[in-house]
């Protein structure tokens, strides 16, 4: 008797080392796996999309483990991505903690609310129709984080948020000469930097000029505001402006018209914001495109007249 109980308690010691041996072994995966389990998904069912997508080779394993852990009265539904090699014990503890993936959603500077709507639209993973409208300049251009699953309308709020704390930010920080009345206006300026420059050195000085030009009363002229007028955000040009372009009626032409559009004309980024709150001190009124991507800045007519003759020629050669 005493015999078979040591021979008993042998073979469970063994079983027990060998089931932690296969608890702790790495896995098969080569490479990243994601598996989505969804509410309700009883322990059986997530065990077997585990084994058939590779994650794990021994779903009663599995399963046993989960019911030890009480796991299988509270697998927590999500999108997971396993790593490769990963155990299966390390499978058990990642669903346990709801370490679900997230996914990442780019909304680049200097897009329309319309674009970055089609962008949020186009997302396989994002669920629901868009069911929110915001303005022009309310989306601030990141990358987002979601789970698979989400609403579109999530998406659209995170970005509207994070604009809005921006905005109320960079206005705060604003320079006192600023000859903006609000936080509006300097979006306005802000998403026309945007347009205007891509490059983080010549922000503050594009904004400069534009600054500089409102304090004189001349028109900011603009080619940005231009072809928003034409196309109001909904599409590209993809052509050159025309000199009739210029004629065109619209309170977004500030070749036409003075002072700021009505509105922003794009989602402008944190830098360009910042740029519009807090613009470098100069003289200049002018600038143009210097042929090498980015832009010389003028303080005369004469000088800048030079300029854009100089561009042209570059453009020739």
């Amino acid at each position: 008797m005493k015999r078979l109980f040591l021979f008993s308690f042998l073979v469970v010691a063994l079983a027990l080392v060998q089931v932690r041996l296969w608890l702790n072994e790495p896995g098969n995966l080569s490479g990243p796996v994601n598996v989505v389990i969804h509410k309700g998904t009883g322990s059986r069912t997530v065990a077997r999309k585990l084994a058939e997508s590779g994650v794990i080779s021994r779903p009663w394993l599995f399963r046993l483990a989960a019911r030890l852990k009480g796991l299988d009265k509270r697998l927590k539904a999500g999108e997971y991505q396993f790593a490769n090699g990963i155990s299966l014990s390390g499978v058990i503890r990642q669903i346990a903690r709801g370490e679900v993936f997230f996914r990442k959603l780019t909304l680049p500077e200097g897009l329309t609310t319309a674009q970055m709507l089609e962008i949020i639209r186009s997302e396989p993973a994002l669920e629901g129709n868009v069911t929110i409208a915001p303005g022009e300049g309310t989306l601030l251009p990141e990358t987002y984080n979601f789970m698979r699953g989400d609403s579109r309308d999530s998406v659209i709020r995170q970005a509207m948020v994070a604009m809005e704390k921006v905005k109320t930010e960079a206005w705060k920080n604003r320079s006192d000469s600023l000859p903006l009345k609000n936080a509006e206006e300097m979006m306005v300026l802000a998403s026309i930097i945007e347009k205007e420059t891509g490059i983080a050195a010549e922000r503050r000085l594009v904004s400069s000029v534009f600054v500089n030009r409102l304090q004189k009363g001349m028109r900011l002229q603009t080619d940005p505001t231009v072809i928003y007028a034409l196309t109001r955000g909904k599409k590209d040009l993809e052509r050159l402006l025309t000199r009739k372009d210029l004629e065109f009626d619209s309170p977004y032409n500030t070749y036409k018209y003075y002072g700021l559009p009505p509105g922003p004309i794009c989602n402008p980024g944190k830098a360009s914001i910042e740029a519009a709150a807090q613009p470098e001190v100069s003289d200049y009124l002018y600038f143009v495109a210097d042929g090498r991507g980015g832009h010389n800045f003028a303080v005369s007519l004469k000088e800048h007249n030079r300029n854009v003759r100089s561009w042209r020629k570059s453009r020739q050669r």
